[in-house]
């Protein structure tokens, strides 16, 4: 394909620049000018940088990309059985197992090689980690905890996490999901208490991680708070680790590398690995970890499989628990579970021969947050099922005080609009003295964005509330560094332990003759601060996109979606929004826009599914 063709694919918004010249560069090393191969390469690079694993080439063989205009004939996608040919007979393109540039599989699915590696490495490892049980677990001492540390409900129900409890005992990888409220990170405490008490020397090595500083921070508040009343020694909670760490810091950065420090060749020294918000971890970041791990170490992953899937490509927990579709237990593990902790739970019946996946996903099913008359609940359930007229009926139902629907207002009422949430918000934080006490209004309340432009997007809106802040004076002058400013970083900086996701806030430093600095609070309570200057990437924070909002949580929410379609507009962006809010989510949107969301799921090509779960 011409250099001209694909400049027209880059100027319709389907290819960027950079996909074009990576076309080039794969054309130049085949030594050929093969049409088929450069359209493959551009369209490769461009669906990973949007979030895909790989290219589907079955789903776009035939089609029409490019309309006929102005005279240029339209640009049309090869026929598949030609398109695979062609690219089967370059010198770049080899077939699973090789070693070459682009990768194509039986499937018709085109890798960039190195993607291929990520996904075969982890699906590899997660299928040896499902099928090397534990075979030393003490019986009658893990039922005898269980009892102690994760009782029943009382009521003959079975409880889910003494069922996630017991996996992640018994087996070395265990996949706790559920959505916000349903005690994942509460479990884990327990678990590790569990843990710590059959390993008897309480020498344990264990590390908790989260792909952002915001979650690690918000893990280690959690167990810090849980194990303070588990029923067990006091050696026992003093052995339970409470620090935390990004995955990235776990396995060592080397500046200016893609590669880490502790890899498939240098493993880490760790007997077990938790990760929060596994659902925000990408395919590379996801497969190295793994790599890294002594294959006897215990993983386990906590997240929502609902949730919106990585920034970066893959959606892998999503895939390594094959969400949408339904697996009954295996007969052994129900047999185990029920000589364990007595629950009759009903399988499949099927022992499946690759692996027993299904038997190390633990679905957490009651929500101690939003009990059964919950607006908040009852709508992200149902935005959840796809259930398009029930999320409508229930957010336009006054009687839940919790769930509140609005029409998106239009650029000339934005600042209107929300003048007065931001007054009595933002306002009220600007006006305290004392840090601890403006972090804790700061994140009473949040503006989340399904986009970043527009008018309905987080540049306006930032834009929006400084403006209204200014006009009531909470805000003084109009530089760009002010008192009560709020950052979030968007950019690890191991360096100064400043991390993607944390939320500091600018106020005048006593100990630097009132010099403006950026204070941001740490794990332990104390309180840091930075010139502005040192920095890493930052950015305004009165309004973030639902994307950044993932491992934070707040009282309030107004969530805003544009007054247009979008195709980041999904279920599960909806269901990512709403529950953030704790107490009370405003939702602006035409009943259209939230009816298309609803209906939407984010499809993600990728071949990790099919890897972990073909029979």
């Amino acid at each position: 394909m011409s250099k001209d063709t694909l400049n027209r694919l880059c100027s319709s918004g389907i290819l960027s620049h950079i996909d074009i010249h990576f076309a080039l560069f794969v054309c130049s090393l085949s030594g050929a000018d093969m049409p088929e191969l450069s359209l493959a390469a551009a369209l490769v690079s461009s669906r990973t940088r949007q979030g895909d694993i790989c290219l589907d080439l079955s789903a776009i063989a035939g089609t029409q990309m490019v309309d006929e205009a102005d005279g240029e004939t339209p640009v049309i996608c090869p026929d598949l059985s030609l398109w695979s040919e062609k690219l089967m007979g370059s010198d770049v393109v080899g077939s699973p197992g090789d070693y070459k540039p682009l990768i194509l599989d039986n499937k018709n699915r085109l890798y960039l090689f190195r993607y291929w590696d990520y996904q075969e490495k982890l699906a590899d490892l997660i299928r040896k980690r499902v099928s090397d049980n534990k075979g030393t677990i003490d019986s009658a001492m893990l039922k005898d905890g269980l009892e102690r540390l994760v009782p029943g409900e009382g009521n003959g129900d079975i409880n889910w996490q003494k069922v996630a409890a017991f996996t992640a005992v018994t087996k070395n990888l265990c996949i706790i999901t559920g959505g916000p409220g349903t005690g994942k990170t509460a479990t884990i405490a327990a678990i590790l208490a569990l843990l710590l008490e059959q390993d008897k020397s309480h020498r344990m090595r264990i590390a908790l991680v989260s792909p952002t500083g915001k979650a690690a921070a918000r893990l280690q508040e959690s167990i810090e708070i849980t194990k303070k009343h588990l029923k067990c020694s006091e050696s026992i909670k003093r052995a339970i680790p409470t620090e935390t760490s990004t995955i990235h810091r776990l396995l060592g950065t080397i500046p200016h590398s893609p590669y880490f420090r502790y890899n498939s060749n240098n493993k880490l020294a760790i007997d077990v690995v938790v990760i929060d918000e596994a659902s925000m971890v990408d395919l590379a970041l996801m497969s190295k970890l793994v790599q890294a791990l002594p294959m006897e170490s215990r993983l386990i992953l906590l997240g929502d499989k609902d949730q919106l899937a990585s920034v970066e490509a893959g959606a892998v927990l999503g895939d390594i628990c094959d969400t949408g579709i339904n697996h009954g237990f295996s007969q052994r593990f129900c047999r185990d579970i029920k000589k364990v902790a007595g629950y009759e739970i009903d399988g499949d019946g099927r022992e499946r021969n690759r692996s027993n996946l299904q038997d190390c996903i633990i679905q957490l099913k009651k929500n101690y947050r939003f009990g059964s008359h919950s607006g908040i609940g009852l709508m992200s359930r149902a935005v959840n099922e796809g259930d398009e007229n029930r999320a409508v009926d229930l957010l336009q139902n006054d009687s839940f005080l919790d769930v509140t629907w609005k029409r998106p207002p239009s650029p000339d009422e934005i600042s209107r609009v929300f003048r007065d949430t931001v007054i009595k918000t933002y306002g009220a934080c600007l006006k305290e003295d004392d840090v601890h006490a403006m972090f804790r209004l700061f994140n009473e309340f949040r503006i989340l964005c399904a986009v970043r432009d527009g008018p309905q997007g987080v540049d306006v809106l930032n834009a929006v509330t400084e403006n209204i802040l200014r006009e009531e004076r909470f805000i003084e002058g109009d530089r760009r560094w002010y008192r009560g400013r709020p950052i979030l970083i968007a950019r690890n900086d191991y360096r100064l332990g400043l991390f993607n996701g944390d939320v500091g806030i600018v106020l005048p430093d006593p100990d630097a003759d009132k010099d403006l600095r950026v204070f941001f609070p740490a794990p332990d309570g104390s309180i840091r601060k930075f010139h502005p200057m040192r920095l890493p990437e930052h950015e305004t924070v009165y309004a973030m996109t639902v994307h950044k909002s993932q491992g934070s949580e707040f009282n309030r929410v107004h969530l805003l979606l544009p007054d247009r379609y979008s195709p980041v507009l999904t279920r599960e962006l909806l269901y990512t929004g709403i529950t953030r809010a704790q107490k009370n989510v405003t939702v602006f949107s035409s009943e259209k826009i939230f009816r298309t969301s609803v209906t939407r799921r984010i499809e993600r090509t990728s071949g990790l599914r099919d890897a972990l779960w073909a029979e």
